[in-house]
């Protein structure tokens, strides 16, 4: 009886202690959740148990003034249907952006490569390598990459694949003016240069060509469809669908085989591919396309590895000559994110030097290095490659860029076929290893 009386006061306490600890947490409870919460929790008690109970209430109730093209089920982000004013859904999304709107063009660089493991011994490798080229080249310059390892359309693999992954970037990036298509085994190798945007503000698309080839040689190669940029526009929209159209999906696929195997003469193989495809319609004017593409050859845009390989320790050497007469701020310590400054220091030497110009006669780092025909995934490099050569090349061009990125980080390779990699000393290159 005696331990009895002595503990109900103590429950009773204790009970009253639970209960206002149990109200204090439900208050606390709601008075955050009405904070973080999209919709507002009514202050009547017997409203609080319908956002818990009912998943419609916890939905934000969209205003109709923020309707985008995003919000219509109609819009297909694959290739078979047609996509309208895209130029109106654009601008009245960027309006309701105000962030993204930027004094400068944005540019979206997309990559890729196929799903599955490279079959190749080196193919995986070299691609992790490709892809660190990009990222670091992005980085620097302060644009987005989309590296891409998915089958869009199942009927339009190999080259034909990048239509409709630019096509879905488009949309994903409707604050993006321009896409950069690159191909995943082009590599850069001038971490200075920038895209001369200014140049093509009268043009929907940018690729490296030579009108010679394209209108007297009426050759399949007169230009590469590897490496492009593109405008995120309605043109360009209207243009791929027409690209597009003289590829694998086609019903008229193999049709545009035999019109572009005749009309080119020097084509290899008889299939309709992308880059004959784009020389045809530029070539023939058919659509109306080709005033408003510019055929890039002033540098190198993209660059044939096989003139660009054996040149490139010359390159650095002279590279390295002109640092060390140069003015002392081409040799100054700084930080990677001041990297476009110092850059443009370069650049301006560069303008002072004898010789020092884009093309196989200059010594002026290419901008990207492409190696087309060695399929570093597959293998099945075209025969008159060795492997050695393309293999070797691709690591001297990855290593020669990999350099120019390092240097903000203290080191450098010990030479361009080495993974090991040498601490640089102050005033470098003035200052020896």
């Amino acid at each position: 009886m005696a331990r009895s009386s002595t503990t109900k006061p103590s429950a009773l306490v204790d009970g009253l202690v639970f209960t206002a600890g149990a109200f204090m947490a439900l208050l606390i409870f709601f008075g955050l959740y009405s904070f973080l919460s999209p919709d507002p929790v009514p202050n009547r008690l017997s409203s609080i148990s319908l956002p818990l109970s009912s998943p419609r209430t916890n939905r934000s109730t969209h205003d109709p003034s923020d309707q985008t093209f995003y919000d219509d089920p109609s819009l297909t982000y694959t290739i078979e249907k047609p996509i309208s004013n895209w130029d109106e859904k654009r601008s009245a999304w960027l309006k309701l952006h105000p962030s993204f709107s930027a004094k400068t063009e944005r540019v979206l660089m997309v990559s890729g490569s196929q799903p599955k493991p490279c079959p190749s011994y080196d193919g995986d490798h070299l691609l992790l390598r490709s892809l660190k080229n990009k990222v670091d080249y992005c980085r620097i310059h302060d644009i987005e990459l989309f590296y891409n390892t998915a089958l869009f359309h199942p009927s339009m693999p190999t080259f034909w694949a990048k239509i409709p992954v630019i096509r879905a970037a488009m949309l994903a990036h409707p604050e993006s003016d321009w896409v950069w298509w690159v191909d995943s085994d082009a590599i850069f190798t001038d971490m200075d240069f920038f895209l001369p945007l200014d140049r093509y503000r009268d043009h929907n698309m940018v690729v490296h060509g030579w009108p010679k080839l394209v209108y007297e040689e009426k050759s399949w190669v007169a230009l590469n469809a590897g490496v492009f940029l593109i405008r995120n526009c309605q043109w360009s929209l209207d243009f791929m669908d027409e690209w597009a159209s003289m590829g694998p999906p086609s019903p008229d696929y193999e049709k545009w085989g035999k019109i572009l195997t005749s009309t080119f003469k020097n084509k290899v193989f008889t299939d309709s591919d992308d880059q004959s495809a784009l020389v045809y319609l530029i070539l023939t004017g058919k659509g109306g396309w080709r005033d408003k593409i510019y055929l890039e050859n002033e540098y190198y845009f993209e660059g044939y590895w096989v003139e660009i390989v054996g040149r490139l320790e010359n390159i650095a050497a002279r590279y390295n000559e002109m640092e060390k007469r140069g003015p002392a701020v081409l040799r100054r310590r700084h930080a990677e994110g001041v990297f476009v400054s110092y850059a443009k220091q370069r650049d301006a030497q560069l303008g002072r030097e004898n010789g020092a110009v884009s093309g196989p006669k200059g010594w002026k780092r290419p901008f990207l290095t492409h190696f087309t025909g060695c399929q570093p995934c597959n293998g099945k490099r075209n025969e008159q490659y060795s492997g050695d050569n393309c293999t070797e090349g691709m690591y001297k061009a990855l290593n020669f860029a990999d350099d120019q990125v390092l240097r903000a980080y203290g080191f450098r390779h010990a030479n361009m076929l080495s993974g090991d990699v040498q601490p640089l000393p102050f005033d470098y290159p003035r200052a020896r290893i």
